[in-house]
């Protein structure tokens, strides 16, 4: 007997583990619930949420298949090595099938999980799937992983050039297994941990099943693509494909991303227009993160990249913070973005960047408490991509932007917002006002009673500051 183990890839089609488990034999499906890990790594109650109403969805698919999918509680990843031996024994498992998960604390879970189960003759085969390429196959002549974006990019240009990574095959359905009553009790209802008011809401800003995230695939493809590289930065429409949240638990996998950039071109590895060719450089970006979250442990560990920004002395700002947190700054865009995530899960990407910019150097916060903000309330939150674009953002990450380069948020709104519709959505009382006020209305506004906070800080005065504190390193 076989066991599956799904964890971040909920989802049958295109699925490495699934196919190769059941190609050895029959299979047991099995889903860990670990809410303790959870809350120790800041996942959001809409990350949650989305991944259990999945995970409900992925069992009535299993069912079909007669894969019947067990769901047990192990709050801490510590106690999963000694529960899952427990449970290989008593179901005759011979063989547990995973995906990789390239975070520290999970490769120590496999690794122990591997030790205890193959001191009883039972193997656990670990597959390649969440990336395009292995995790630390991709190295420079010196048998190095890269550690610039535009290196590792043309390497995998070359790679992809070559051959394109293929689809596994559908799952035929197996003859079903009856499990021992006892067993079954050990079952536990995804739906006891999805008790939360921001549910329906969320169910219906982020509908699941693996068919809806591949028509999202499928009409980003088909109508959004060939001008993303335009529209991509403008937060007010809306122009990007929005499939984190579905890649981030597996509904959809990198490879159907990957095959539908080039679905046109049959297959092959052509590059037709600059979306295409920006929307592969997005996944690529994803890629690397996840490669240098692999080959550079230290950065899942609250650690910079670049060792010598942990010499930057950071303020200790508690209310500078606060105000950020909750859209409140008096900085029309960044309070837009910030109150779009609390109220979506979601933000767009250029804002995430304007946002995250704005803390690390016009406050002079530590990223790494922005970092923990973000992942505490985005519903597409993953380690690997939310530390490399918050690390890019402070200037302290691979590929980081130059420290003297600081985006100017007023700047950044007048260009891609620049009739005020994104901030007018999420910060509605400001919506009266015309496409030039909007977007710093106490320059033009001195009515007390528009019901909105004054700038926190000096956009000017805090960028001079920034420079300072980070030239002194």
């Amino acid at each position: 007997m076989q066991l599956i183990w799904f964890r971040q890839d909920l989802r049958i089609h295109d699925h490495a583990a699934l196919w190769h488990a059941t190609q050895s034999g029959n299979c047991i499906a099995l889903a860990v619930l670990s809410p303790e890990q959870w809350l120790r790594h800041d996942d959001s109650p809409a990350k949650k949420i989305f991944y259990l109403r999945q995970l409900e969805t992925l069992k009535s698919q299993l069912n079909q298949l007669n894969i019947p999918l067990l769901i047990k509680c192990i709050p801490l990843w510590k106690d999963v090595p000694d529960e899952m031996l427990q449970l290989c024994l008593r179901l005759g498992i011979n063989a547990v099938h995973a995906n990789i998960e390239v975070g520290v604390n999970e490769l120590k879970r496999d690794a122990q999980t591997q030790k205890n189960l193959e001191k009883h003759q039972i193997s656990l085969e670990l597959y390649h799937d969440q990336t395009i390429f292995p995790v630390g196959s991709i190295c420079n002549k010196s048998n190095q992983p890269y550690q610039v974006f535009s290196a590792f990019k043309k390497r995998c240009y070359e790679l992809l050039s070559i051959s394109l990574p293929q689809g596994y095959p559908a799952i035929a359905q197996q003859k079903k297994i009856e499990l021992n009553l006892e067993l079954e009790n050990t079952n536990i209802s995804a739906s006891t941990y999805m008790q939360s008011p921001a549910s329906d809401q969320l169910q219906q800003l982020w509908p699941v099943t693996e068919d809806y995230a591949l028509e999202i695939l499928d009409n980003f493809i088909d109508s959004k693509l060939e001008y993303y590289q335009q529209e991509r930065d403008f937060p007010h429409l809306n122009s990007t494909s929005q499939l984190s949240p579905y890649l981030n638990i597996g509904a959809v996998s990198i490879r159907q991303c990957l095959q539908a950039v080039f679905r046109k071109q049959n297959g092959y590895f052509h590059i037709d227009n600059i979306g295409q060719q920006t929307w592969l450089d997005e996944l690529l970006w994803r890629e690397f993160y996840q490669h240098i979250l692999y080959q550079f442990p230290a950065v899942s560990k609250h650690q910079p990249f670049k060792s010598n920004t942990q010499k930057i002395q950071w303020r200790h700002a508690e209310q500078d913070l606060l105000t950020w947190q909750q859209g409140q700054t008096g900085i029309p865009i960044v309070d837009a973005g910030m109150r779009q995530m609390l109220q979506t899960g979601w933000m767009h990407n250029r804002v995430r960047m304007i946002t995250a910019m704005f803390l690390t150097k016009n406050l002079l916060i530590d990223w790494r408490l922005g970092e923990k903000w973000f992942m505490q309330h985005l519903i597409d939150g993953n380690l690997a991509a939310n530390n490399g674009g918050w690390q890019w953002c402070a200037s302290t990450g691979t590929d980081s932007v130059p420290y003297f380069r600081i985006f100017n948020p007023v700047s950044q709104s007048q260009r891609f917002d620049k009739n005020g519709d994104y901030i007018r959505t999420w910060v509605p009382e400001l919506a009266h006002l015309n496409a030039k006020k909007i977007h710093e209305p106490y320059a033009y506004e001195h009515d007390q009673a528009l019901n909105y906070p004054q700038a926190i800080v000096d956009l000017s005065q805090s960028r001079k500051r920034a420079i300072e504190v980070f030239k002194a390193i």
